[in-house]
């Protein structure tokens, strides 16, 4: 164990703040290490729970004096221990079990998904088309505001989680009822390469109720289809199979995802169905999780700044000139599409950022994608006593206090 957190309490009480200031920068260092290298992922735990221990050992959060002059890393700790411990996966306030158990009403996959005919079509590439029969035979007995829609595409993004090298899909948006408290739901079905049957197992349910009249609440589940010697498939929680599971919000801070397919995978037949699942994506409001998560414990984002900077646009040199952009804050805030804070995915964002869909209508080069991308985590994960970057000053409370002398000047 470092000797930063072997400290005796009484010595640590005594330069508590150095004590959070080092325990920061390790901290933040470590996220970011993790965030670049997968292989970095246990260090960090290590730091995470080496602080998190050190915090109940000496009892630093039951110091009012102590926690009240830092309540975000106090906060922000204890939500990221959470995560590192077996039973809370998920990285939620509850144990995974909890979460399944109290949620289950809203993440069922459809019965008329699951029947043999539909299961066996959707297992392997060559039979899309027959899944694609079965869904429009389904939506002719379906009312006109109850049509399933549904697209075959490839991620850019994310293989499947059992499979990561596996990148198409099938999503069927299933829709909801809010007047009669029914979820829709967004179904999605990993699907196996051209010659590669049963490769794949995952189907994904994200599904998304209204809140109130701005907001929703948002449930995840991932299910694993087991395809037995007789020919029959069967499908269960990937959790309750004993497989595992991932934190959900790293990856779906803004509840569902925006689909930003491969170029010329989606047919030019189904390209309106993605529109429009696009569009109700946009039409959900503000994501939340209930009483599982509250996203703001996290921190700012990507592309924060001071108070009410957030909602203004960015500007950067490259070696092509100047280039004025949106900042990634002006769209993810608490209160629109979530902060991209830590802990979050680099190949998702690096993908949104380098790929052109991210910052909306910034016609950048690539090198000045490669750039901008750069910027935005040297910014947010930088360790400075001069000038910290994003994270490091959140979790010291400086930003606060630059936010509250913000708000005093606009006053």
């Amino acid at each position: 164990m470092s000797s930063l957190y072997a400290m005796p309490c009484a010595q640590l009480n005594a330069r508590a703040d150095g004590w959070v200031a080092a325990s920061v920068a390790e901290l933040v260092r470590a996220a970011r290490a993790a965030y670049v290298n997968e292989a970095a992922q246990s260090r960090y735990e290590r730091v995470v729970n080496e602080v998190a221990g050190t915090i109940e050992r000496c009892r630093l959060a039951n110091n009012p004096e102590f926690s009240q002059r830092y309540p975000e890393f106090f906060g922000y700790v204890r939500l990221l221990s959470l995560s590192t411990k077996e039973d809370h996966e998920l990285g939620f306030e509850v144990s995974d079990k909890q979460y399944f158990d109290e949620t289950s009403q809203y993440t069922t996959i459809p019965d008329f998904l699951l029947t043999p005919a539909f299961l066996r079509s959707v297992c392997r590439f060559e039979t899309l088309g027959a899944a694609k029969a079965l869904l429009r035979e389904m939506n002719r007995a379906r009312p006109a505001d109850s049509q399933l829609l549904f697209f075959s595409y490839a991620s850019r993004h994310l293989g499947t989680p059992d499979n990561p090298d596996s990148y198409r899909r099938l999503l069927i948006v299933v829709p909801g009822n809010a007047a009669q408290s029914i979820p829709e739901k967004w179904v999605q079905f990993g699907i196996a390469d051209p010659g590669r049957p049963k490769t794949v197992r995952n189907v994904s349910v994200v599904a998304v109720t209204p809140r109130d009249e701005e907001t929703v609440n948002v449930y995840f589940k991932d299910f694993y289809r087991t395809y037995r010697r007789n020919g029959s498939i069967t499908i269960k929680g990937r959790w309750e199979l004993g497989e595992g599971d991932d934190p959900c919000v790293t990856c779906h801070k803004s509840g569902v995802l925006p689909v930003f397919p491969v170029a010329g995978s989606v047919s030019r037949e189904e390209q309106a169905v993605m529109d429009a699942v696009n569009e109700r994506f946009r039409s959900y409001g503000v994501a939340r999780f209930n009483r599982y998560l509250d996203g703001t414990k996290f921190g700012p984002g990507l592309g924060s700044s001071p108070g009410l900077a957030n909602l203004r646009g960015v500007s950067f040199e490259t070696n092509n000139g100047r280039f004025n952009t949106r900042s990634c804050a002006s769209c993810h805030h608490p209160n629109g599409l979530g902060n991209l804070n830590w802990p979050m995915d680099s190949t998702l964002i690096s993908s949104f950022v380098k790929g052109g869909q991210m910052p909306l209508d910034a016609h950048l080069s690539r090198a000045a994608r490669r750039q901008l991308y750069d910027e935005l985590i040297n910014d947010y994960f930088r360790v400075s006593a001069s000038r910290p970057g994003i994270l490091q000053a959140w979790l010291l409370g400086s930003s606060r206090a630059t936010n509250a002398d913000a708000e005093s000047t606009q006053r």
